[in-house]
This record gives structure tokens, C-alpha cells and sequence, in this order.
């Protein structure tokens, strides 16, 4: 029995433990052997060809059943049972990672801009390097932004601005303002990017992230809003007020289980109501707090929308006015998807606050 070793990364996250012991498996495997090995949580470690290993990925990936419809719950236990089962198929990575395997691709870029140098042989799950060489593709050629007219390009570990609707919101409201705005949560920078397209002077963006803020650093300087955008690690507001704070906060609550999960799921409503408690100690008078918010969350029975206008009233916040549109990614057009009922209702909103008004006594 071999031992797996996994390539380390600092401050990333990697969805590997650091070690476990593993059984060597070849081109002969059927698929219904790697099920029943990998249920039992036995760790395969590859040594046949890696077309046949993505092969059986696939393979395996198609015999596990799907969630029932419309629970939301049992959706999320199953895709974390799905990614840890499919994790338990490695192949191995030799110093500076080469994959030696017959018909394997070049890694060595991509891994190393994840990974950083590796000395010793060690080796990854085939599911998690495929995302790394998806993530890699992603950086190199960008991804389109029509309200920038330009491409946006994600970082390993940082969430790609795949859906457009919440973008064009951010592109199309009437601004405030345009000598500053604050970007909270900018994860790529790409709405910071659209203010600073949009005329506004000069932009803060924040993220907690380091992976975040260096990928918003990237593009932003790409673009040519580098003089004009300024990126701080920090968690939420920067100091200072801005006539226009503006945040995209995850849209679902629960725990997040991935790097990438932090951009999906807010534990708590921490973030959300975080935001809106704190921006109007960080909006000039007259100033406005953009929040982008999709409504799955009320669809799926995890948040009401009387909740969310009564944390609005509290954190002294008026609505002065909301723009919607429907959702238009893949799974909202998919009646397979487990989740369709709600993905096809839902609503991605632009809502405009404004600070109360308070009566002289």
C-alpha cells in the first residue's frame, strides 16, 4: 500500500488532507470496483493512462444517484459526499510537477502557480488537479465582460464572474457619485473594474482573501485602472465614508466547505448583515449602499424576504429603489437540475439603500 503525499499550499485551502494511505489501480479497473473501493474510503492511486483515468472519473461520477428534488439540504450533503468520494482518485505528480502517466498533459505551469515548487514526489485527486488546469485555461484566456467590453481573468481559488446578471445591474444604475466608491468582497474586481469603467475617480476594493485580492490587483492593472483602483485585505469596510459603497455579498447561507464556497455561502448572514449594519457609518450624506442579491435563498426556505427588509430598517436604511432580473445561467434553464423549481424563479436584485432621513426635533 503506497502512501500519498500532496503538494502544499500556503494559505490556500487545499481540499486534500496532507497524507493517506492508498491501493495502486491501473487501465483494468471497472468503474463499479472503484465505487465499491472508494465507499469503503480507500484512496486510489493511478498508474495506467491518464485518459482512462478521467475516463473512469466520469464513469464513477454517473453512477452516483442524484439528490431528490426541491431539497436543499440533501443537495448540499450529497455534493459534499460526491466530492469527497470522486477526491479518492489520485494520480501521482514527480518533482516539479510532471504527471507520469502515459498521455498526460503538461501540468507543470499550472500546478506550480498553485502549488509553488515541488521537490519530492507526491500526488493530487484527478478531480481537484482538473479544476487547476480548468482554472489555469480560465487565467490565460479571461472571461468575457460585456459591460466592460473586455475579460475579467479569475485566479485559482477565487470565484469567476460566470453569471452576467449581477454585473449588468452594477453597469446600468444611476450613480451617486463619482469621486468614490467603495468594492466590498470584490473577489475578482470586476465590479470595481465596472465603477472605474463607469467614470468613478477612485475605487477601494476589499476582499479577506489574499488569492482575491491579488487576482483583483491583476485585472484591475490589466485593464488600465490601476492608478485609479486601490485593493486592501481587510474584512468589509475600509476606513473612510464614499458617496457609493457597494457589496456582492454570497447568496445563501450555510458553511462553506471550499475555498470556492466562500463566494456561494454566507454562515450566519455574516457578511450580508454585516454589510448592512456597518455602511452607513461608511456612507457620506446623501450617499448610497448597493446590494446585489439574488433571492434563491427565499426560494429555498433559508431566508425570508421580511427578514431581509427588516435587517435593512435596523441598520438605519431605507430602500430607495430595487432592480431586478431573472436568473439566466445554465442550471435556472435545466429541469434536471435538482434544484430547478427555484433556481427557474429566481431573482437577481440590485437594491439602491439609502440612510434614514431623521425629523428635526
Amino acid at each position: 500500500m503506497a502512501h500519498l503525499v500532496m503538494p502544499g499550499e500556503p494559505d490556500r485551502r487545499l481540499f486534500s488532507p496532507p497524507s493517506r494511505p492508498a491501493v495502486p489501480a491501473g487501465d483494468g479497473l471497472s468503474a463499479d470496483a472503484a465505487l465499491h473501493a472508494m465507499a469503503a474510503g480507500t484512496a486510489l492511486l493511478w498508474r495506467g493512462t491518464y485518459p482512462a483515468a478521467r475516463q473512469l472519473l466520469d464513469a464513477v461520477r454517473r453512477r452516483l444517484p442524484a439528490p431528490p428534488p426541491d431539497d436543499f439540504a440533501r443537495y448540499r450533503a450529497g455534493r459534499a459526499h460526491r466530492a469527497k468520494l470522486l477526491s479518492l482518485l489520485h494520480v501521482p505528480l514527480e518533482p516539479g510537477h510532471v504527471v507520469p502517466l502515459r498521455r498526460a498533459p503538461d501540468v507543470r505551469a499550472a500546478c506550480t502557480a498553485v502549488y509553488g515548487p515541488l521537490d519530492v514526489p507526491a500526488a493530487v485527486p484527478l478531480r481537484e488537479l482538473l479544476g487547476v488546469l480548468g482554472a489555469a485555461e480560465w487565467r490565460r484566456t479571461g472571461i468575457a465582460v460585456p459591460a466592460l467590453d473586455a475579460r475579467i481573468h479569475p485566479h485559482h481559488g477565487v470565484f469567476a464572474p460566470l453569471r452576467p446578471e449581477y454585473v449588468d445591474l452594477v453597469a446600468e444604475a444611476p450613480l451617486p457619485g463619482t469621486e468614490l466608491a467603495f468594492d466590498i468582497g470584490t473577489g475578482t474586481g470586476v465590479l470595481a473594474a465596472v465603477l472605474a469603467h463607469r467614470g468613478v475617480e477612485r475605487v477601494v476594493a476589499t476582499d479577506t482573501s489574499a488569492l482575491a485580492v491579488a487576482c483583483a490587483r491583476e485585472n484591475l492593472t490589466r485593464l488600465g485602472f490601476g492608478a485609479r483602483a486601490e485593493v486592501v485585505r481587510t474584512d468589509l469596510f475600509p476606513p473612510g465614508r464614499a458617496p457609493l459603497v457597494v457589496a456582492n455579498p454570497p447568496w445563501l447561507p450555510g458553511r462553506p466547505r471550499t475555498p470556492l464556497d466562500h463566494a456561494v455561502y454566507d454562515p450566519g448572514h455574516r457578511m450580508l448583515r454585516g454589510f448592512l449594519d456597518r455602511a452607513r457609518r461608511h456612507l457620506t450624506p446623501d450617499g448610497e449602499a448597493w446590494l446585489v442579491l439574488s433571492d434563491l435563498a427565499e426560494h429555498l426556505g433559508l431566508r425570508t424576504r421580511e427578514e431581509l427588509l427588516g435587517w435593512i430598517e435596523a441598520a438605519g436604511l431605507h430602500v430607495v429603489a430595487r432592480t431586478g432580473t431573472p436568473a439566466r445561467h445554465p442550471r435556472a434553464l435545466d429541469p434536471a437540475d435538482p434544484l430547478h423549481r427555484a433556481r427557474a424563479a429566481e431573482i437577481t436584485s440590485l437594491w439602491r439603500l439609502g440612510t434614514e432621513q431623521i425629523s428635526p426635533q
